[in-house]
């Protein structure tokens, strides 16, 4: 897919977007930086990239005034330092020890990261993320961390699953952290390139777009 291409579906979904009063996430793994670069370079308007592995966010980092980074992908402890200061939202947060690594080099880089606690919302043992049953004690568990703030939720929905269900629930859990942390924490991250129309229309305020904004990607 040519740069043309990617601009009129970036400019496509972000009015999609609008409608829906949400916020496009560019899932740009495996997109050569060369093609980012000049996406930023042209698009008129602001611009998230979504990264998925810490490697390879450090070797497409760049810096454009319409741009922020955010990491969506599975995160180890030891990679978390190539991430803060220059990722403006860490959205896979599944465990405390995450997050305290998060918030200590947060603190000493002088930077605040916002973050979203990543929600298993299918119970899948194949992926990271904290059980719904186990929120409530998670929002005991992350509170008043430094140099961190915490935005919302995210979650990974299981291919083909019945999306409403699982969405009730999400909002369900976004409106208890709502109320602990009011409207700053309203984000629900949830909706990729299969899912995303029903998940818009279920309450997501945010969707991470690959194939849809780049097309098939190889993986290779």
């Amino acid at each position: 897919m040519d740069v043309n291409e990617i601009l009129a579906n970036i400019e496509k979904f972000n009015r999609l977007c609008q409608e829906k009063n949400a916020t496009l996430v560019l899932a740009s793994k495996m997109v050569p930086k060369e093609t980012l670069f000049e996406v930023a370079s042209l698009y008129g308007g602001s611009l998230i990239f979504g990264e998925n592995k810490a490697q390879e966010f450090t070797e497409k980092y760049f810096e454009a005034d319409n741009l922020s980074w955010h990491f969506i992908g599975r995160l180890q402890t030891n990679k978390v330092k190539y991430l803060v200061g220059k990722v403006k939202m860490i959205q896979s947060v599944d465990s405390e020890r995450l997050l305290d690594e998060i918030s200590r080099l947060s603190v000493k880089k002088g930077v605040v990261t916002d973050y979203l606690l990543e929600i298993n919302l299918g119970l899948e043992e194949s992926k990271g993320g904290f059980s719904p049953s186990d929120f409530e004690r998670v929002l005991d568990l992350v509170k008043d961390k430094e140099g961190v703030r915490l935005r919302g939720i995210m979650s990974v929905l299981p291919i083909g699953a019945g999306v409403p269900p699982l969405m009730k629930k999400a909002k369900e859990l976004s409106d208890t952290l709502v109320k602990r942390y009011g409207e700053i924490a309203n984000t629900i991250s949830i909706g990729m390139s299969e899912d995303y129309l029903a998940c818009l229309e279920n309450s997501s305020n945010m969707i991470r777009l690959g194939t849809a904004i780049f097309g098939k990607r190889s993986y290779q």
